[in-house]
């Protein structure tokens, strides 16, 4: 029963991050964007 419960949190901490890595990526790309947003407005 413990090697369950250590499984699933194991499981369940390796989604969290890797969801919380793609949300931080997306945001990057999307402030990236902007950036080039403003360069073009500024050229």
């Amino acid at each position: 029963m413990k090697r369950i419960i250590a499984l699933s949190t194991v499981m369940l901490v390796t989604l969290l991050l890797v969801s919380g890595c793609n949300t931080v990526r997306g945001a990057g790309e999307d402030l990236k964007q902007g950036g080039e947003a403003i360069q073009r407005a500024a050229s």
